[in-house]
C-alpha cells in the first residue's frame, strides 16, 4: 500500500483489487458478503493509532490510514491530519531505494548554509522512505494473514471433494395436494411420501453455502435419515441440528463439550464433561413453548471425525434459535477474529469446540455470544 502511493498509483488501491491480490478473492467476488478488506484495514487502523499513543514514536514521521480510504497519508510529527510539508518530495520506490552518504551530525554543522538544508531535507526525505518501508512490510503482513474465519474453514476451502450438509429430516406427509393447471382451483390429493425439513435449519445453510462459494467450493445436501458413512467418507461435512439429527448426536457424544437430556424430553441442555453435574447450558422445553422468550444455547464445533478421517462442522443448538445463531457465528469474520484471538495458539491445527449462548423472543434469536472454548 505504501509502496503504490510513493509509486503514485494509488488508483490501484481499491477494495476488490486488494481482495484479488492479497487475499486471492476472484475478481468478481461479492464485496458485500465477503467484507475481508474492510475488517481488515478497520484492525489496521486500530493499531496504528496505538503505534503511536507510545511517546517514543512521538517524534516520528506518521503514516495514517483515513477512514473509507486504503491509501496511507503522511504528516510530521505534532500534525496527526496533515499533511507532509510541500518541499518533502517522495523518493524513488521502497524497494529500489539505495542510502547515499550522509554526513554526520557535527560535519554537518560545518557545511554552508545551502548544503546544510540540502542534507537536513535529504535525512528527513530518508527517514520517511524508510518509516514507509516498516510501516508497509506490517501493513502487508496484516493484509496478507489469513483470517479466522479463513483459518477455521481451510480444510473445507482446500478440499477437492464437494462439501456435505447434513440437515435434519421429518417424514412429514403421507399425501401432497396438487392443482390442476386447466383450473387451479382444482386440487387433486395424491399418496406421496414427503420428507420436510425445518426452515430454521435453512438458515445455516444458506449463509454457510453461501460463504463455501466465495471460495470457489462446491457443495451437496442430504437429509440425515439417508446420509450414510459412505456418503461421509468422501470429504467434509458440515452437520446442522442437534436432537432431530442422529448424526450430530453421535459425532459430538465422545466431545468435551455435548448434548443431554432427560428421559421425557423436558429439559435439554449442553453438558460439560469436565463438570457433568453442572447445567449452566439448560433448556426448559416448557417455558420454550409457553413464553417464546428463553435462551438458546448451541455448540459449534470443527474436528476430524475418527470414524470418517474427515473434517467436520457442527452448527447444532438445544432448539432452533441456538442452531440459527451457530450459523451467523460461523460466518461472521469479525466475530470470529474476536474470539479466536483468545484461542489457544495454533489453534486453527487442532480440533476446536466452542458453546455459544443467545437470547430468543418469538421465533427470532439474538447475536450470538460465546460462552466456552475447547482446544485439543
Amino acid at each position: 500500500m505504501v509502496a503504490r502511493v510513493l509509486a503514485g498509483q494509488t488508483d490501484q488501491l481499491k477494495e476488490r483489487i486488494i481482495g484479488v491480490e492479497i487475499f486471492g478473492r476472484h475478481a468478481d467476488y461479492d464485496t458485500n458478503t465477503d467484507p475481508i478488506v474492510r475488517v481488515t484495514a478497520a484492525e489496521i487502523r486500530k493499531r496504528i493509532e496505538h503505534y503511536y499513543q507510545d511517546p517514543q514514536h512521538g517524534q516520528e514521521i506518521r503514516i495514517y490510514l483515513p477512514a473509507g480510504s486504503y491509501a496511507p497519508h503522511f504528516s510530521w510529527p505534532g500534525h496527526p491530519n496533515g499533511t507532509v510539508a510541500p518541499s518533502l518530495e517522495f523518493p524513488i520506490h521502497v524497494t529500489e531505494l539505495t542510502l547515499p552518504h550522509v554526513p554526520s551530525t557535527t560535519a554537518a554543522l560545518d557545511l554552508p548554509p545551502s548544503k546544510r538544508a540540502f542534507w537536513q531535507r535529504r535525512r528527513a526525505m530518508l527517514a520517511l522512505a524508510l518509516t514507509a518501508a516498516v510501516i508497509a512490510s506490517t501493513a502487508f503482513w496484516y493484509f496478507s494473514r489469513p483470517t479466522a474465519l479463513r483459518l477455521f474453514w481451510g480444510p473445507f476451502v482446500k478440499s477437492p471433494e464437494p462439501i456435505l450438509f447434513c440437515i435434519a429430516d421429518q417424514n412429514q406427509f403421507s399425501t401432497i395436494r396438487l392443482w390442476d393447471a386447466t383450473n387451479p382451483q382444482h386440487e387433486i390429493v395424491q399418496p406421496d411420501t414427503m420428507v420436510a425439513i425445518i426452515i430454521d435449519d435453512v438458515s445455516p445453510l444458506v449463509n454457510i453455502a453461501g460463504m463455501l462459494r466465495t471460495y470457489g467450493r462446491t457443495y451437496r445436501v442430504l437429509g440425515g435419515s439417508v446420509t450414510t458413512l459412505s456418503d461421509l467418507r468422501r470429504g467434509p461435512s458440515v452437520f446442522i441440528g442437534a436432537f432431530d439429527n442422529s448424526w450430530t448426536l453421535r459425532l459430538t457424544t465422545p466431545l468435551r463439550f455435548h448434548f443431554a437430556n432427560d428421559p421425557q424430553m423436558a429439559h435439554t441442555w449442553i453438558e460439560d464433561r469436565a463438570n457433568p453435574t453442572k447445567r449452566q447450558w439448560l433448556l426448559d422445553c416448557t417455558e420454550q413453548h409457553h413464553t417464546g422468550i428463553f435462551k438458546d444455547y448451541a455448540i459449534v464445533a470443527r474436528l476430524i471425525d475418527p470414524n470418517t478421517d474427515q473434517y467436520v462442522v457442527v452448527a447444532a443448538g438445544l432448539a432452533r434459535g441456538g442452531t440459527v445463531a451457530a450459523g451467523e457465528f460461523l460466518v461472521d469474520a469479525q466475530r470470529m477474529n474476536e474470539v479466536l484471538s483468545q484461542a489457544p495458539r495454533g489453534w486453527e491445527r487442532k480440533n476446536i469446540e466452542i458453546v455459544l449462548e443467545t437470547q430468543v423472543i418469538g421465533s427470532q434469536s439474538g447475536p450470538p455470544r460465546v460462552d466456552a472454548i475447547h482446544v485439543w
